[in-house]
């Protein structure tokens, strides 16, 4: 014979039910979203705690354990690094998403300077080689930089053409060029980001979209919705702001970024791909505790 709940067990089983509730709702939102998470090679200890030198195959297990999908190394000059590198990741079984430039911060595109614009095209030239070689889609790029010696308007008609360059490489090679904002006083609006990528009008010319950083700007769900398609990969650290113009940086759902808005906003605009991070890094327990744990967190959001 059945009887009825009462007041008390009907109220002990509704918040059972809600939790079991939001529980498979999170568990759904993790697995609609084609998200992966990848970091950046450089947060993986070099060395292990007695200080011995770890080989690069190492560090990319380290990764792997820590629970991501893939790695982005720096842009490498020497031929015999990225077969090393690439011979690594495939025994591993770790992808390679996406190289760094490494030459954007100290030879801009906006500098008066032809040599240092050239030094930074060489850079670009042998990091899109880099990521088609090792099985990659992306590089990313600081468009350029303003500075007391240089003028917005010349940091933006100096990167234009030299990106406009860039653009037809990348597209015969099938790599995205990822423009990323950073605190560089240039593209400081969503909608002149926006403006920037159409004007250069190219398939393989994207923004590579920061989460963390745009707070020194504005609020990333915005950024995120105006920019929409043209976001092919997201950076994720965290920001707090502690004061007027002033932030630090701090561990992921330490900060002031408002990440359910934020993958709302991914939500709308139909983001998929690779979460790289771009925090503080460390040996596998580090990074899957305090950086990858918190990044599926997130996803789930």
């Amino acid at each position: 014979m059945s009887h009825p709940l009462d007041r008390r067990n009907f109220i002990k089983t509704g918040i059972a039910a809600a939790a079991v509730l939001s529980r498979t709702h999170l568990a759904g939102a993790k697995q609609g979203r084609k998200i992966k998470k990848t970091l950046k090679l450089g947060m993986v200890a070099s060395q292990d705690e007695n200080k011995n030198k770890l080989t690069i195959k190492q560090r990319l297990q380290i990764a792997k354990d820590a629970g991501f999908d893939a790695v982005e190394p720096d842009t490498m000059f020497d031929p015999k690094e990225v077969d090393e590198i690439r011979k690594a990741a495939d025994e591993v079984g770790i992808h390679l998403d996406a190289i760094i430039c490494s030459t954007h911060w100290s030879s801009p595109l906006s500098s008066p300077d032809p040599k240092v614009v050239e030094k930074c095209m060489e850079g670009m030239k042998v990091s899109l080689k880099n990521a088609k070689d090792m099985g990659g889609d992306m590089v990313l790029l600081v468009p350029g930089v303003v500075s007391p010696e240089v003028m917005y308007k010349d940091a933006y008609e100096r990167s234009m053409k030299a990106i406009k360059e860039l653009a037809p490489i990348a597209e015969d090679m099938e790599i995205t060029i990822g423009l990323e904002n950073v605190w560089n006083n240039f593209l400081i609006s969503p909608i002149e980001f926006l403006g920037f990528l159409e004007e250069i009008n190219s398939p393989r010319v994207k923004a590579w979209f920061d989460v963390g950083n745009i707070l020194r700007y504005g609020f990333p769900q915005d950024w995120i919705r105006t920019l929409g398609s043209q976001i092919a990969r997201v950076d994720v650290k965290d920001v707090k702001i502690t004061g007027f113009m002033t932030f630090d940086f701090v561990p992921l759902l330490k900060g002031s970024v408002n990440w359910p808005e934020v993958m709302k906003a991914f939500d709308e605009i139909g983001y998929e791909g690779y979460f790289a991070a771009e925090v503080q890094g460390g040996g596998m327990e580090y990074l899957r505790d305090v950086v990858a744990q918190p990044m599926d967190q997130i996803i789930a959001m």
